[in-house]
C-alpha cells in the first residue's frame, strides 16, 4: 500500500467522474488483491486476468458504491471473493488452496530440521485442503492479509462475532485433524516396527 496518506473518501467520489483518480485507488489496493487472489488460485496468470477483471468491475460499478462504515478495501474484497468462487465455479476441475507458499520454510539449515519441518507442513497442508472453502478463506484473510476480524467479516458478509466463532472452530478442527494424522502415523510406525 501507498505509504502516502490519502483522503481515501474523497478519493472515492472524485474516482466516480475521474478515472486518473480511480487510478490512484488502484494503485493502492491492487498489489493487496493480487496477493488475495493469488493465495486463493495459487496460479499467477490466474491471479492477474482475476486481478484485472476485479478493477474493471469496480470501475464500472464506482458510481454505486455508498460509504457505509467499511474502508473500500473491503468492497473490492467482497468483488474479488465473488469472483473467485465464479473461478472455482466455472471451472469444474477439482483445485485446491495453494497455502503452500504462505507457510514459507523452516528456520533450521539441518536436514533433519528441514525433513521435519516439510513433514509437518504436508500434515497441516493435509488438514487445511479438508476444511471447506469458506474457512480455507477465513485462514488466508488472517494469516496471509493479516486482517482484523471486523474487516474479514465486512469481506465474508458476517458479524466480528461469527468470525471469531468460525475461526474458533477452524483452530479446533484444524488441531483434531492434526492429532488424527499423527495418531495415524504413531500407528503405522508400531505396525512397521513389530512387523
Amino acid at each position: 500500500m501507498n505509504t502516502i496518506e490519502v483522503d481515501e473518501s474523497a478519493l472515492i467520489e472524485q474516482a466516480k467522474d475521474d478515472r486518473e483518480a480511480f487510478g490512484r485507488l488502484y494503485e493502492l489496493y491492487v498489489d493487496r488483491i493480487y496477493n488475495y487472489v493469488f493465495y486463493r488460485t495459487g496460479n499467477s496468470h490466474e491471479a492477474e486476468d482475476l486481478t484485472a477483471r476485479i478493477f474493471y468491475r469496480a470501475i464500472r460499478h464506482i458510481g454505486n458504491y455508498q460509504d457505509q462504515g467499511a474502508p473500500f478495501g473491503a468492497w473490492l474484497y467482497r468483488i474479488a471473493r465473488n469472483m473467485v468462487a465464479n473461478w472455482y465455479r466455472d471451472d469444474k476441475s477439482d483445485r485446491l488452496l495453494p497455502i503452500e507458499s504462505a507457510l514459507g520454510s523452516g528456520n533450521d539449515d539441518s536436514p533433519e530440521a528441514a525433513i521435519e519441518f516439510m513433514e509437518d507442513k504436508d500434515a497441516l497442508l493435509a488438514a487445511i485442503r479438508q476444511l471447506p472453502p469458506e474457512r480455507q478463506e477465513l485462514l488466508i484473510l488472517k494469516f496471509v492479509e493479516r486482517m482484523p476480524n471486523a474487516e474479514i467479516g465486512r469481506i465474508m458478509d458476517r458479524s466480528e462475532g461469527a468470525i471469531k466463532l468460525l475461526y474458533y472452530r477452524t483452530l479446533k478442527s484444524l488441531r483434531e485433524d492434526l492429532l488424527g494424522l499423527l495418531v495415524e502415523d504413531e500407528n503405522k510406525l508400531e505396525a512397521n516396527g513389530r512387523g
